[in-house]
């Protein structure tokens, strides 16, 4: 596991030439981190690396995380248990879907993950002393991953997505843009942004608050945010949902750029930058870096269609 962590290339920062309908004095580039490994991909690859070694160095062999029934996390955490030999248990919020299963459980099961539902209720209340005793009596030792990933190892293995950027082109990029859900990803960015670079984050979650990932900081010990960041709407009415537009502007942005997006995460910022861009919303002459945090087990089919 070390040697995979530790070897594994960059992933490509892939430049997009004229990609809008009329001239926009800018560099962009897509870092392709969705080729980081063909199922634990993207931002779910950067959050996992250091937990997982954490967990080899700890005498973990149990992996425990939460998620919902179509979630990224719950996809990548299952493959990662397979592929470096950890078992893994997911708490599921909700009911079990039985023969309705959703691939993401489907493909859960079939790594290996032992899934265990609960009530929404509980499921908020996850952090609740006695819920949590209750697992560590049913499942007995465990390591945890926090629901989405995000915690203070997660935030180091993202940190290093800009160091990456900033050899690949020479010097550091004037803009770099990524989803924002959990805010991990975010957070790992201005971790390692000097003032020479601004994040520029896109909430995928309805009511999400600017100062969200400001806020997270408190929560992770050893972060030190250096750059200015901006939280930008692009939930395109809330957390997962879709309009026949948000789709068509997804296939007009894939048609110009030749790359696969989500329409959860990734495909929500490439949408919302291709409005900014011709807006002006970025100087002439910037050099802009949007992050593609992979996803793409949850693309929807109507993307095709």
């Amino acid at each position: 596991m070390e040697r995979f962590f530790g070897e594994a290339p960059f992933s490509r920062l892939q430049p997009l030439p004229d990609p809008f309908p009329e001239p926009v004095y800018i560099r962009l580039f897509l870092k392709r981190d969705d080729e980081l490994h063909p199922l634990v991909s993207g931002n779910k690859w950067r959050k996992l690396k250091y937990n997982l070694l954490e967990a080899r160095r700890t005498g973990q062999d149990t992996l425990l995380t939460f998620g919902g029934a179509f979630s990224n996390h719950i996809y990548a955490v299952a493959a990662a248990g397979r592929t470096f030999g950890f078992s893994t248990i997911g708490i599921i919020r909700g009911e079990d879907y039985g023969e309705r299963e959703t691939p993401t459980l489907a493909f859960a099961r079939e790594q290996g993950m032992h899934l265990h539902f609960i009530s929404r209720t509980q499921f908020r209340n996850q952090t609740d002393a006695a819920f949590r005793q209750s697992l560590r009596h049913r499942f007995g030792p465990f390591y945890e991953i926090p629901e989405g990933g995000t915690n203070a190892l997660a935030v180091r293995g993202t940190a290093e997505i800009l160091p990456e950027i900033t050899q690949q082109l020479g010097r550091p990029p004037d803009f770099v843009c990524c989803p924002v859900g959990t805010g991990g990803t975010a957070a790992g960015l201005l971790a390692s942004a000097t003032t020479e670079t601004r994040v520029i984050g896109f909430a995928v979650l309805k009511g999400l608050a600017p100062d969200c990932i400001e806020r997270l900081s408190s929560d992770l010990p050893g972060t030190s945010f250096k750059a200015p960041s901006q939280i930008l709407d692009a939930h395109f009415g809330g957390y997962a949902k879709t309009t026949p537009a948000l789709i068509q502007a997804i296939r007009d942005v894939e048609a110009r750029t030749g790359v696969r997006f989500d329409q959860v995460y990734t495909g929500k910022m490439m949408v919302a930058l291709f409005d900014l861009c011709p807006k002006g919303f970025f100087p002439a002459g910037a050099t802009v870096v949007a992050v593609h945090t992979g996803g793409l087990q949850g693309r929807s089919p109507e993307l095709d269609a």
